[in-house]
């Protein structure tokens, strides 16, 4: 009867989000994950933990609120306990992910925070010049080719990109503010864009304790716990290849000069 016990044991549910966050196929977006987060939420059941395995260097600013949000939602509507365990990066986006959850668990060495917005491009104009090319671009709407590399760059330009780094920025203080309060204890550092170590997040009030995903769910279940791991399925390389090479181009044209965390 022990023995059946044993095995009939419930596994603590781990949702594994590992990887850049971005709007394609292999990466971590709201598509991929939205069912992902409520089965390993229902597996948690209610009064249960989920564990979040976190290791993202972030990404998309959309993305990451869309299932920061919905991972806090459906805990909430469910009463399960989220706890995210930062591996090597929750940095930038992977950060806001990680404060979807009640608790924050970073190793000593772990890379987080980088709180901040970035965005930027290259510009041609010189070489088009050196090479005697001339841009040849026809436009309805007054900034409809605004920040196009093959153009001068323009003040009001600068001043357009500022602002939309400066709002978004404002919006990813205003979410660690609402999941964290009172337990940061030094904002300008915090939110200087910079990233430090676990170590030091644990000082600043970024993460709650040190540890990694293997003591974390020990702690909970004990030493003969057993996990269920929660991850995207993903084809075999051959299978992934063309649509990544053809994926590959496409955002490299549309993400030139698009902020991201």
């Amino acid at each position: 009867m022990r023995r059946l016990t044993f095995w009939r044991r419930r596994r603590i549910p781990v949702l594994e989000l590992h990887g850049v966050i971005a709007m394609r196929a292999g990466a971590i977006n709201a598509a991929t994950y939205n069912l992902l987060i409520a089965e390993a939420i229902d597996a948690a059941g209610k009064g249960g933990t989920l564990l979040l395995d976190i290791d993202s260097p972030g990404g998309s600013p959309v993305q990451s609120d869309l299932i920061a949000r919905r991972i806090r939602r459906l805990a909430d509507t469910k009463q399960v306990r989220v706890i995210a365990v930062i591996g090597e990066a929750g940095a930038s986006g992977g950060y806001w992910l990680a404060c979807a959850a009640d608790e924050i668990v970073a190793h000593p060495m772990s890379i987080a925070g980088s709180i901040g917005v970035i965005g930027g491009g290259f510009g041609f104009t010189e070489a088009l010049r050196k090479l005697g090319v001339q841009r040849r671009l026809y436009t309805a709407g007054a900034n409809k080719a605004r920040l196009d590399p093959f153009s001068p760059e323009r003040p009001q330009d600068l001043d357009f990109v500022r602002g939309l780094l400066d709002d978004l920025h404002t919006q990813f203080k205003t979410w660690v503010r609402q999941r964290r309060g009172a337990k940061l204890t030094d904002e300008a550092a915090v939110f200087d864009g910079g990233w430090m170590l676990g170590e030091r997040a644990l000082t600043l009030g970024l993460v709650d304790r040190l540890g990694d995903l293997d003591s974390v769910a020990r702690g909970i279940g004990g030493e003969k716990v057993r996990t269920a791991v929660f991850r995207p399925r993903r084809r075999g390389l051959l299978g992934r290849l063309p649509r990544m090479m053809a994926e590959a181009v496409a955002e490299t044209a549309e993400q030139a000069g698009r902020p991201r965390l």
